[in-house]
């Protein structure tokens, strides 16, 4: 068998074991806060291994790492109701100490380390966060978990990413983004986009209709379903390239190799920070939530 045949078939398992952790832990509120948690944790501890090898930078993994995954579990904690907002002081004094650690290390650059700390939150532990304001909805005081819509985040990027491959390998050619991403053109974002139109409008549907036409009471309408769609591929896109950028200027080709075929945490997840709080944003906007 060819390296290349490996490599596939590698990928492949990989990528289809990744779908099917994903789909099957937003089955239930303490699966979906186990298995993201996780992913917080690991994405964080993945950036900062990165970070601290850029000459003069020092960024605490364990610290921040904790703190990430501390943040996640308050957020999902105050979202579901089941802890009041003092649950963040924890975090707070955790951000405090990160700051005022740096006193005490000697660093050459603590303004470097600060910056590189607080990114690891800002861009990492606090958008994969907000998945728990998707998940936590408030009925009337009575606090109610769903899964279609955080999982519909996911499938709206899946199917941007096979849309965007199988429309660029066919139609592609004009660059999207040559000086940080030249693999992605303005023909596969184009088609990526219409095919999660065309998944959300199908979502949207099932969710307002029964198999007698009949409405189900759904939280958003056909035309919501496919806004928020659209905003999905935009963020995720932009997020796709914000990772691209962040490698290219770290000189890595992946984040890590924790996903064999696939790289690592930051490699597959690099859409959704950006598009879960976009889709917080617009269901903000929307006064659904």
């Amino acid at each position: 068998m060819s390296e290349k045949m490996k490599n596939l078939i590698t990928r492949s398992i990989t990528g289809v074991l990744f779908v099917a952790i994903i789909v099957t832990c937003f089955m239930c509120p303490e699966g979906m806060i186990a298995v993201f948690a996780l992913v917080t944790g690991l994405t964080v501890w993945e950036y900062t291994g990165l970070v601290n090898r850029i000459d003069g930078v020092t960024v605490n993994r364990f610290i921040s790492t904790a703190a990430g995954v501390y943040l996640f579990f308050a957020v999902a904690g105050f979202c579901s109701g089941i802890t009041p907002s003092a649950v963040f002081i924890p975090y707070l004094l955790s951000v405090i100490y990160l700051f005022i650690s740096e006193l005490y290390t000697e660093s050459k650059n603590a303004i470097n380390n600060w910056a590189y700390t607080m990114l690891s939150q800002m861009y990492v532990a606090l958008p994969l966060s907000t998945i728990n304001i998707l998940a936590f909805r408030d009925y009337g005081g009575q606090v109610v978990y769903g899964y279609l819509i955080p999982l519909s985040i996911f499938v709206f990027l899946w199917a941007n990413d096979t849309g965007a491959y199988c429309f660029g390998s066919l139609f592609g050619r004009h660059k999207l983004f040559p000086r940080i991403s030249p693999g992605k053109t303005w023909e596969g974002s184009v088609g990526g986009g219409l095919l999660v139109l065309a998944v959300a409008a199908v979502i949207g549907y099932v969710e307002n209709h029964n198999a007698d036409g009949q409405t189900l009471g759904a939280v958003m309408s056909v035309s919501e379903w496919i806004g928020m769609g659209l905003v999905v591929v935009l963020f995720g896109t932009w997020g796709d390239l914000v990772e691209s950028l962040f490698k290219r200027t770290m000189g890595i080709k992946d984040s890590g190799n924790i996903l064999p075929g696939h790289g690592g945490m930051l490699d597959r997840f690099d859409s959704s920070l950006m598009a879960i709080p976009a889709a917080v944003v617009y269901l903000y906007t929307l006064t659904l939530f």
